[in-house]
């Protein structure tokens, strides 16, 4: 936050001199000492979010090449007049723990093409599927296992 604090207060100032760098340096601790005193956020917080972003931007990089794939696959099924295609609705529990991960994954099921997620309760989710095909590995697939590597670096 510290540091996010000084780079919006060095694009606001549209310059970089020495004067905008020391008061920018100021007012961010400043502000940074106002939220840990009366936000409930503190030093060991910031280290939890800056070991997490760089993994989180790992997860938006993978769901942006599985979005692709999936989407030369919807196509090859929309082209193909051989295809059958053969729409299915999976249940499955998920060993993810907290809520924000159990959202993301619904989320990122949904933007996948060809899925969509239709119900998340508590650790339950009902996807359907466009085909069977898309619909297998979906409780072990690389999101699963990114986002419960990602519920183990904040602990």
């Amino acid at each position: 936050m510290l540091l996010l604090f000084f780079l919006v207060w060095l694009i606001f100032n549209g310059a970089i001199t020495t004067e905008i760098v020391i008061f920018g340096i100021v007012i961010s601790l400043l502000m940074f000492a106002f939220i840990c005193k009366f936000m409930d956020y503190s030093l060991r917080k910031e280290k939890k979010l800056l070991m997490r972003s760089g993994y989180f931007l790992l997860y938006v990089l993978i769901l942006i090449k599985e979005v692709l794939k999936a989407n030369m696959e919807v196509v090859r099924m929309i082209i193909s007049r051989d295809v059958v295609v053969q729409p299915v609705m999976v249940s499955f529990q998920t060993s993810l723990k907290s809520r924000f991960c159990r959202a993301i994954l619904a989320n990122t099921i949904t933007l996948t093409p060809g899925t969509i997620t239709v119900s998340l309760e508590d650790s339950e989710l009902i996807v359907h599927c466009l085909d069977k095909s898309l619909a297998e590995g979906m409780e072990n697939s690389v999101f699963v296992e990114m986002l419960e590597k990602l519920e183990r670096i904040g602990e």
